[in-house]
């Protein structure tokens, strides 16, 4: 287990280059060693199961095309027999006594020979023998003086029939190969007659030939007792003589005389014999090799090129994603033109390019929302004193004024200490609309004591809106905004609360109103030294805990015309105390 672990730590450590390495040294090896693999295989297969197998067709081919000619001139030497309608002729001419009835006998005769040669195109040479007197008749072709019964090869002899060949055609103009056939007539008067055939057949070397399987094979024709009836290899195995390597009758493959010989028996006993020489088999092994030698270096020339296409189409991409993504860490978010001539990565080059634009506004985000939070912070602290002591002397203040019968004070210190309370009590930065309401009546208490006009304000919300979660603080700067600019006797300030697609409170007023350039300087002049009253906090504070608690998703609209009042607009998306929206 713990080798285990070593090993795939180990895989884990390796480097894109070295895994490509890795397989580039497999592509190239894995394919060489199966290639040679397969053409060990290939060459034994070939020389021993499918060159075999491509001889014994080829002399199969073979002994079937002699066995049809065989049987061919077997069926054609039965016509002319005594069963035969010529036979028959052949035996009234033979008995004959008048000179007409002769001729016209011989006529007949002739005639029914040149239909059967005819209508069989493999018949050669055929004529009637007589073996006692050596004479021929009605022959249809010029008959060689040489011929000769006795000299002919015989290849088989059964049932009144004996096959003659591979022999030279006594046809007095043919010198081509031929097989023949010698049947006895049976004639009742004559016991010397016979019919003597010969097939049209050329036992050729493109007859013979095994179609590319070896360009190097000689054959034999073997007889029905083994003996060589036709030989190619005359010199080592000469024709009227023992086929040597039948040391079985049956034997169809073997090794003699440094030849390899194979075998195919026809049915009539005789066999055709195909020799290849050791020499000859082995330059076909060889060449096998050489075949196997040429691919396997393909093979390796190809692996060389994919490894290199690899390396180019993968690994350098990626080292120049690596190289991007090590300037990006190191905070360098420059864009860098690079190609790498392929689509897909010419596409994640460009997103990834997009990604760090982004990733560089995000930072820049981040750092101005992070610098306005610690401004909050320290605007809020520059205006805080020890709640604690703060408080507790106003809650004196309220006790000495109801001692002494002061209720203006004591509703003037009580609203004071409620407004503080909500102020400075809570560590928190959000309230509740029903909160932030509460603290505005505290505040518009204050105002109202300290000034001497008169001023009107409407809050309405409705009830389900009330446990609304907010920031805390957004209400009284914007009514503070209201009464210290414009906000005269008979004044009117209007707080709703309604919900739309989105919170929205708006609080609008009847005062002077205020002029696009203090609009502005309340909202974006956050770090410019300014007049501060009532609180201390302005609308930039609401500005900015907006943006801060919402990330840019509420807006705070400003909408003012001189001499008739503002109305300013917050928009907020729902959030409730219980994290529901």
């Amino acid at each position: 287990m713990k080798k285990e672990n070593e090993r795939k730590s180990h895989m884990d450590r390796m480097t894109l280059k070295n895994r490509i390495l890795l397989l580039f040294a497999a592509a190239t090896l894995i394919p060489f060693i199966l290639t040679c693999y397969v053409s060990y295989n290939t060459i034994t297969s070939i020389l021993n199961t499918k060159l075999q197998a491509g001889i014994q067709s080829n002399l199969k081919q073979v002994r079937l095309s002699f066995e049809n000619t065989l049987s061919n001139l077997n069926h054609v030497s039965q016509q002319l027999a005594f069963e035969g309608n010529i036979g028959k002729q052949l035996e009234l001419f033979l008995t004959a006594e008048k000179p007409y009835d002769r001729s016209y006998l011989t006529d007949q005769i002739k005639y029914q020979l040149n239909l059967i040669t005819f209508t069989n195109p493999n018949i050669g040479l055929t004529m009637y023998h007589f073996r006692n007197d050596s004479s021929i008749h009605f022959e249809n072709m010029g008959v060689k003086d040489s011929f000769d019964i006795e000299n002919l090869p015989i290849i088989a002899e059964y049932y009144g029939i004996t096959y003659f060949g591979p022999h030279m055609s006594n046809d007095r103009f043919n010198n081509q190969y031929v097989f023949s056939a010698l049947r006895k007539v049976e004639l009742p008067e004559r016991e010397d007659a016979y019919v003597y055939i010969e097939s049209g057949f050329k036992l050729t070397q493109s007859v013979l030939d095994l179609d590319g399987v070896s360009k190097h094979t000689d054959h034999l024709i073997l007889d029905n007792n083994g003996r060589i009836s036709y030989s190619e290899l005359n010199d080592v195995f000469p024709e009227n003589s023992l086929f040597p390597g039948l040391e079985s009758p049956a034997l169809a493959t073997g090794v003699t005389f440094d030849y390899y010989w194979y075998r195919q028996i026809s049915n009539q006993g005789w066999s055709v014999v195909s020799l290849i020489a050791k020499s000859d088999y082995n330059r076909e092994k060889n060449r096998w090799v050489m075949q196997m030698l040429v691919l396997a270096v393909l093979f390796a020339a190809v692996s060389v090129a994919i490894g290199w296409l690899l390396w180019k189409m993968v690994y350098r991409p990626l080292s120049k994603f690596n190289k991007e993504i090590r300037w990006m860490a190191n905070s360098n978010f420059n864009a860098v033109t690079t190609q790498s001539r392929i689509p897909e990565f010419e596409s994640l080059l460009t997103q990834f390019q997009h990604m760090k634009v982004q990733i560089a506004h995000l930072y820049s985000e981040v750092e101005i929302k992070e610098k306005r939070r610690a401004d909050l912070e320290i605007e809020k602290l520059l205006y805080q004193i020890n709640p604690h002591f703060l408080m507790n002397t106003l809650d004196t203040a309220h006790w000495l004024a109801v001692m002494n019968g002061q209720e203006e004070i004591d509703r003037l210190v009580t609203s004071l200490n409620k407004l503080l309370y909500y102020n400075l009590g809570k560590g928190n930065s959000s309230s509740t609309i029903r909160e932030e309401i509460d603290s505005l009546k505290q505040y518009l208490i204050l105002q109202q004591i300290r000034y001497d006009f008169h001023f009107d304000v409407r809050i309405q919300v409705d009830d389900e809106l009330l446990d609304m979660s907010v920031p805390r603080f957004i209400l009284q700067p914007l009514v503070e905004n209201a009464l210290y600019h414009g906000l005269e006797d008979d004044g009117r300030i209007e707080v709703d609360v309604i919900m739309r697609d989105r919170l929205e409170i708006e609080i609008r007023d009847n005062g002077g109103g205020i002029s696009d350039e203090t609009i502005l300087a309340l909202l974006e002049q956050e770090h410019t030294e300014r007049h501060r009253v009532g609180m201390g906090i302005g609308m930039n504070y609401v500005k900015r805990m907006l943006e801060s608690h919402y990330d840019g998703h509420a807006t705070l609209t400003v909408s003012s015309e001189l001499g008739k009042g503002t109305v300013i607009v917050i928009q907020i998306p729902v959030k409730r105390e219980d994290n529901q929206s």
